[in-house]
C-alpha cells in the first residue's frame, strides 16, 4: 500500500469514526484527495514532500479544466481537511494547504453546460432537415471526445478507428493523440455518412473530411459556432456558449464523475502542469475505459 493510499484510508476512518460524517460526504472528501493523489504521483510527490506551490498548480489545473468555483471550492475544502488531519496525526509538521485560497466569486470561468442542457441542445436538432443528422453527429463528437473546434473540422476518415474504439486527433503544434470514441458517436457518424454525406456532390480535395457543408466542402469554424448559437437560441439557453463550451463540459463532467485526472489531461491534449519531463503516457486501453465508463453520454448507447 502506497503512502497516499494508507493516509487516505486513515483519513476516511477519521471522518467516519471521529467526525461522524455521512457516507456521501466521506466519499466526496475521499474523491477530492484521490484527485490530488493522481496529480502528485507522476511527479513522485507524497504527503511529506508536497508543498504549497504544488497545490497551487493543482488548483490551476482544476481551473483549466473549466470547473465551476463551487466545484473548485469543494475540492479545495476536501484537500484542506485532509492536511488538517495529517497535522493532527503528526504525519506532517506544516500544513501546505494553509494559504490555499478559495476561488474568488467574481473570477471569470468558462461556461459549463449541465448534462440536461446538452441533451436539450441535441434534442432541439431538426432531424427532418438534411443537415440535422450531421449537426447531431457534430455535437455528439464535440461533447463525447472533448475536441477543439479546429480538431473537429479537420477530422478525416483516416483518423477514425471505430473497431479499436479510438479517433486520432491532431491538436496544437501538430501533436497527435488518441481519444476514446463512444458507441453513440460511432452510431451518429454512421447515420450521417450513410444517409446524408454519401449523397453529396463532394468538392475535389475535400473527400477525406468527415463533416461537410451542403456544397460538399469542409465545414468552417464559424459554421460550427453558428450551429451551436442557433440551437442555444431555440431552447432559450441564456448562457454564452461556443464549441469550446462542450470541451469544458466534457472535462468537468468526467472529473466530477470520478474519472482519472491524468486520463482527462491526455484526452484534452494538455501538457503536464508540472513539467513535460514527468509527463506520464498511460496505457491506451486504461484511458479508454476511464473515459468511456465515466462519460454521461455513453449511457445513451
Amino acid at each position: 500500500m502506497s503512502t497516499w493510499e494508507r493516509n487516505i484510508k486513515d483519513f476516511v476512518s477519521y471522518l467516519k469514526i471521529e467526525k461522524g460524517l455521512a457516507e456521501n460526504s466521506i466519499l466526496a472528501y475521499q474523491n477530492d484527495v484521490k484527485k490530488l493523489q493522481e496529480f502528485s504521483e507522476p511527479a513522485k510527490l507524497d504527503v511529506k514532500t508536497i508543498r504549497f506551490e504544488h497545490l497551487k498548480d493543482f488548483v490551476q489545473e482544476l481551473y483549466d479544466l473549466g470547473l465551476s468555483p463551487r466545484s473548485q471550492s469543494r475540492i479545495i475544502s476536501g484537500i484542506k481537511q485532509f492536511f488538517t488531519f495529517l497535522v493532527l496525526e503528526q504525519e506532517i509538521d506544516v500544513d501546505p494547504s494553509e494559504l490555499l485560497e478559495m476561488p474568488k466569486i467574481g473570477r471569470k470561468l468558462p461556461e459549463v453546460l449541465s448534462v440536461e442542457e446538452i441533451d436539450a441542445l441535441i434534442d432541439a436538432i431538426d432531424l427532418s432537415k438534411p443537415e440535422g443528422h450531421r449537426n447531431k453527429a457534430i455535437l455528439e463528437t464535440l461533447y463525447s471526445c472533448g475536441l477543439r473546434v479546429s480538431e473537429l473540422v479537420n477530422l478525416q476518415f483516416e483518423d477514425i478507428y471505430f473497431d479499436e474504439g479510438f479517433i486520432r486527433v491532431t491538436g496544437k503544434g501538430n501533436k497527435q493523440r488518441l481519444v476514446p470514441v463512444s458507441g453513440t458517436v460511432e452510431r451518429e457518424i454512421g447515420i450521417y455518412v450513410e444517409n446524408i454525406r454519401n449523397h453529396l456532390d463532394i468538392k475535389k480535395g475535400e473527400e477525406s473530411y468527415v463533416f461537410l457543408n451542403r456544397r460538399g466542402a469542409k465545414l468552417s469554424r464559424v459554421m460550427i459556432f453558428t450551429i451551436i448559437k442557433t440551437l442555444a437560441t431555440a431552447i432559450g439557453l441564456k448562457k454564452n456558449i461556443s464549441p469550446h463550451t462542450f470541451r469544458h463540459s466534457f472535462a468537468t463532467h468526467l472529473l466530477e464523475g470520478g474519472a482519472n485526472l491524468r486520463a482527462i489531461q491526455e484526452m484534452l491534449g494538455h501538457e503536464s502542469i508540472l513539467t513535460t519531463e514527468i509527463y506520464t503516457h498511460l496505457d491506451q486501453q486504461f484511458l479508454r475505459e476511464s473515459i468511456i465508463s465515466h462519460h454521461p453520454r455513453n449511457s445513451k448507447v
